[in-house]
């Protein structure tokens, strides 16, 4: 079907989606400080008239009524993020502290944060344990990088780690860093965090669209919004068995060696867990080519998403990955309006898209209606036969006795 006889898209709404991306950047939501997040998002799925329930820890799944129930589809995007906690209160009146999830401190040395305690918070700053060029002068190049190798000044008096401990600062106190975003005319987007928020927003966004434009999914689409994938577990709880395809939404690695585009979605065709389901992902790529969506493909090494959560956990059901293409992942974070505006228009077209396999409404059937990936005469594998041993080949020397003779006659 060509992209003239394809019906529009619904318009997305990037104004709605800015909105949410800011609201959502403002609430800290490190792994295991998800409530306040889950609450703002419950409240936004609330104002589209989306309904939705909650898993015990806070995991989302709404549910958009579609013409059949089965089969059905999840879009996923993960409300947590990365961020730190409290694992020593050291003798010099500063924190020591681990990452939660995985990012390096190198780029979390400079950075201001809050440290949530049991009662409040405090404010603080990250810092290499060597900081002022003043004291230490070039040993402050010298010095190694990684977590054990910064430690946390908290903006209260503090000499010693008691007046830490009387202040009310514990071992396992969470610590959120602060977003610093910055949003550029040109459209650029600046923010810790864009991970996976910016998807989020997304999500959301495309979820108004059709809401707005009154258009009814071919089948039940459930966004799923889940709360511990920087740790790995993410979409392994909130799924059902009705649902046959998974598509994560997530970012994107625009990196050397990489596809990916800043201001473009991205496929991706696979990842460190393995390649993605062949039929979805190879439907995710129709879709944009039809709707004119601005798009790449690409492969990612060194990344995992709560597709592989879903599958891990033992759901048969088809895997893909889709995301906004941005800088610096778990670092300092750049995107673009651009991406997340193909993002947010790819994502409605997928809900608004048939089923990979009508087949797929149940989980096991026989071989009708299975689905085929290469057509059997682009299976056939041209060679050149070799010649048989025997024909050329006698023993005791005799094949190279004979191969003399027929010289010297020809001399």
């Amino acid at each position: 079907m060509s992209s003239k006889t394809l019906p529009p898209l619904p318009p997305i709404d990037y104004a709605y989606l800015e909105e949410t991306l800011l609201q959502l950047l403002a609430i800290p939501s490190p792994v295991g400080l998800t409530d306040g997040v889950a609450r703002y998002t419950a409240g936004r799925l609330e104002a589209l008239g989306i309904p939705y329930e909650l898993t015990r820890r806070g995991a989302i799944r709404a549910t958009l009524r579609g013409r059949e129930s089965r089969p059905a589809r999840a879009i996923v995007a993960h409300l947590d993020t990365l961020g730190a906690m409290v694992r020593q209160i050291k003798p010099n009146g500063r924190l020591g502290v681990v990452p939660i999830g995985h990012w390096s401190s190198r780029f979390a040395e400079g950075g201001r944060l809050t440290i949530f305690t049991d009662s409040g918070h405090f404010r603080g700053t990250c810092l290499p344990l060597k900081t002022s060029g003043h004291a230490f002068g070039d040993e402050i190049d010298s010095q190694p990088v990684g977590w054990e190798h910064v430690e946390v000044r908290v903006d209260t008096p503090a000499h010693d780690a008691q007046d830490l401990v009387k202040a009310g600062i514990n071992v396992g106190d969470w610590i959120a860093f602060d977003p610093q975003l910055e949003i550029q005319p040109g459209g650029y987007i600046n923010s810790r965090y864009l991970d996976d928020k910016a998807a989020v927003a997304a999500l959301l966004a495309a979820c108004k669209a059709i809401k707005d434009s009154g258009r009814v999914p071919p089948v039940d689409a459930y966004p799923l919004f889940t709360i511990t994938e920087e740790v790995g577990s993410g979409s392994s709880a909130a799924l059902h068995g009705d649902i046959a395809e998974m598509v994560s939404l997530d970012i994107s690695i625009a990196a050397p060696g990489q596809n990916t585009d800043e201001q473009a979605a991205t496929i991706c065709v696979q990842d460190m867990s393995g390649p993605f389901d062949y039929h979805l992902t190879h439907k995710l790529i129709r879709l944009a080519s039809e709707h004119g969506i601005r798009h790449r493909r690409d492969v990612f090494r060194y990344y995992r998403s709560d597709s592989a959560a879903a599958v891990e956990a033992g759901n048969d059901i088809r895997t893909a990955l889709i995301g906004f293409g941005a800088d610096a992942s778990h670092a300092q974070e750049r995107t673009h309006r651009d991406a997340l505006e193909a993002l947010a228009q790819l994502t409605a077209a997928y809900m608004l898209s048939e089923p990979v396999a009508r087949r797929d409404r149940s989980s096991m059937g026989s071989l009708e209606g299975f689905t085929e990936q290469v057509k059997p005469e682009d299976m056939l594998v041209p060679s050149t036969p070799l010649p048989v041993p025997g024909e050329f080949l006698e023993p005791d020397g005799a094949a190279a006795a004979a191969v003399d003779a027929e010289s010297s006659e020809r001399m």
